[in-house]
């Protein structure tokens, strides 16, 4: 088949977030618009002739589509292998450990993450480097920049691919392998958990669980871990089959979007534990038996439990959050006197750490947790760690957590999110505080007296780069925070994030609600930034 050129004009709106590029689907339908991106990776990659791709997604609205375009320009470009997931599909950890198994230059991940997927919603492709984690800054940059030049793309006019049959075969002399997307991804989590212990727990009935796959990637692995390898009965599962739209539901693993299981964890009918994964099988929601597990915490009780997991026996060489994520972790290091990084938001700021084996567990407050056995955070792994706390500690989920508390004290912690902020308001929201921050160091709020206030920039200790303009943070003397960002995952408008932190040391006092602990702050919030009254908004669309 012969390579065919096709002329092509730019498209102004292809510059990539912190997770790859997330439009609406009828965006991706435009004459070209897949197409334009893809061939500006390829464009700006290396000596990719001859080289391995790996290609997957979560399996939502225009996947297998997109996967045969995708197909047809990168066997145009000269790659010499494909390795697709079965049906397109392809959870993004699992992504991650197929390219670093297999030695691939990289791969394509299509997914809008937690985002709703359906043919009025959203659609999202990234590139994953060849360590299996997503492409730093320096990379996206230049994906964009060639995004706004381009005037042609290859293909081949060609047969779709069979995706559902599992096997190879050679098209134009490429090898395109069609492989199971959960055993490798299976086979690895058996190299890092006691299943063993966790078989016996689970089949005593010491451990009940449900997990909430959402409709969403995680509930072929979830079936074939959870039921086939470990026992659980197959009604430990609910919404296990994947589906194109998500069952119309949001696939964010929350309180609020996992009502579902929520409604049952916090009724007298919860087994031991609860979980949830969300769109592309990369966060996970922590629940116990009436109660609920904030992110920040996990990444905390993971690190200061870590050694009761066969694969980190040996210890932790360091850990990381991002800037947001509360500082319950860092006390943690403290205690076991290993480092602790604070990045940027954006899972591939961890990347250059674990690379360099500066850190073994990393995690950020959206409900994402992960280590060095991949790139990517990765959410069955997460219900898989905390199993397997529970098997080895022969606690309850709530029992760990006051335990944790009890040694460390309490980082009480809430997020609220105001989704779909019309933008000129959210960068007027954001101009604002960045004109108010030289005002406040050293003032007084009542109680809160302000320590530092700032815009924070990160340089990376491996190779230097620096990344700017990544939230503005209000510190304060007792140890408090309130941090401001506005994130790049949505894809209408801004969604301005507004993080709340306060420090409790006083064991009387780590039950009360987190809300009613945090009230003062979020009057501060609202007085700094006064999203409320620009916006006319009563309130926060999300908290978490």
């Amino acid at each position: 088949m012969q390579v065919k050129i096709i002329t092509t004009q730019p498209y102004d709106d292809q510059n990539p977030g912190t997770s790859g590029l997330r439009k609406k689907v009828k965006t991706f339908q435009k004459p070209g618009y897949l197409e334009n991106f893809v061939q500006s990776i390829f464009d700006s990659l290396e000596d990719i002739n001859g080289k391995t791709l790996v290609l997957g997604g979560d399996g939502r609205y225009f996947n297998r589509q997109a996967i045969q375009i995708i197909i047809q320009i990168a066997i145009a470009n000269g790659f010499g292998e494909l390795i697709i997931g079965q049906g397109g599909l392809l959870s993004t950890p699992a992504a991650s450990h197929i390219i670093r198994k297999n030695n691939a230059y990289g791969g394509l991940v299509l997914s809008a993450s937690h985002n709703p997927g359906g043919p009025d919603e959203d659609f999202g492709i990234k590139y994953n480097v060849s360590n299996g984690g997503p492409a730093p800054e320096k990379y996206t940059d230049e994906f964009y920049k060639r995004s706004q030049s381009i005037a042609s793309y290859k293909t081949l006019d060609m047969a779709d691919i069979d995706l559902d049959r599992i096997g190879s075969q050679t098209v134009n002399n490429v090898s395109i392998t069609v492989i199971d997307p959960v055993s490798d991804y299976a086979e690895l989590m058996e190299s890092i958990f006691d299943f063993g212990l966790l078989k016996n727990s689970i089949s005593s009935g010491y451990i009940t669980l449900l997990f909430d796959a959402m409709h969403a990637i995680t509930g072929p692995y979830a079936k074939r871990i959870l039921v086939d390898m470990l026992g659980a009965s197959p009604e430990s599962l609910i919404n296990a089959v994947p589906l194109e739209d998500f069952g119309g539901h949001h696939p964010d693993p929350n309180l609020a979007h996992a009502h579902e299981l929520a409604e049952v964890m916090f009724s007298s009918l919860a087994p031991t534990f609860g979980a949830a994964s969300d769109g592309d099988g990369d966060r996970n929601m922590i629940t116990g038996n009436n109660i609920f597990v904030t992110p920040s915490d996990s990444l905390a009780i993971m690190a200061a439990n870590a050694q009761l997991i066969p694969a980190y026996a040996k210890g932790l060489s360091g850990v990381a959050r991002s800037m947001p994520t509360s500082q319950a972790v860092d006390r943690v290091a403290a205690r076991l006197n290993i480092p602790c990084y604070e990045t940027p938001t954006g899972w591939k700021f961890f990347g250059n750490l674990l690379d360099a084996g500066k850190i073994t567990l990393c995690g950020e407050e959206s409900f994402g947790t992960g280590s060095d056995h991949i790139r990517e955070k990765d959410g069955l792994w997460a219900v898989l760690f905390w199993l397997n706390l529970i098997a080895a500690k022969h606690q309850s989920v709530a029992d760990i957590v006051h335990e944790h508390w009890r040694i460390f004290g309490r980082n009480i912690y809430c997020r609220h999110d105001y989704e779909a902020v019309e933008s000129g308001i959210a960068n007027e929201l954001i101009t604002h505080l960045r004109k108010l921050l030289p005002t406040l160091a050293g003032q007084s709020f009542g109680d809160y007296a302000v320590k530092y206030a700032d815009e924070f920039s990160y340089e990376d200790s491996v190779d230097n780069s620096i990344s700017k303009n990544q939230g503005i943070r209000i510190g304060f003397e007792n140890g408090s925070r309130i941090v401001f960002r506005l994130s790049g995952t949505g894809t209408v408008g801004a969604t301005l994030r507004i993080y709340l932190e306060k420090f409790e040391p006083d064991s009387s006092l780590h039950n009360q609600d987190a809300q009613v602990a945090l009230a003062k702050l979020a009057e501060l919030a609202e007085q700094f930034c006064e999203i409320k009254k620009r916006t006319g908004r009563a309130g926060a669309d999300v908290v978490t």
